[in-house]
């Protein structure tokens, strides 16, 4: 069966549950833990997959998706346990998503951060 080619999703589990076409960027994730830089930017042009990036590091890294590694990853580069960091599964994820934040008109940005802001996923 083929892979479908998602359409606007930067969800990682929606991708891998809907068997979407996934081009696996996981052999980078022992690159950035090397790197052991406090912040690392990741600067790309619009429509270049970095929310999809981040969403995969959110499910690699977070404590609470521990028991949903193998459904995840199990496909991809850093599925194997050769290829295992230390790091995988230790945090404890918080994501804030302010994409839905308008700033057009300032008497609202502080309504639409109280109200829209903090998308936790636990």
């Amino acid at each position: 069966m083929k892979k479908q080619i998602p359409i606007l999703t930067s969800n990682f589990a929606t991708l891998i549950a809907g068997d979407g076409y996934y081009v696996d960027k996981t052999e980078f994730i022992p690159r950035l833990e090397s790197l052991n830089y406090p912040n690392i930017f990741f600067l790309r042009p619009r429509r270049f997959g970095k929310s999809l990036h981040l969403s995969m590091l959110e499910y690699y890294y977070g404590i609470q998706y521990k028991d949903k590694f193998t459904e995840l990853f199990g496909e991809c580069y850093i599925g194997k346990p050769e290829n295992f960091t230390p790091l995988k599964n230790s945090y404890y994820i918080l994501n804030f998503n302010f994409s839905g934040i308008k700033t057009q008109e300032e008497d609202k940005i502080e309504e639409d951060l109280t109200l829209k802001s903090i998308g936790t996923r636990f």
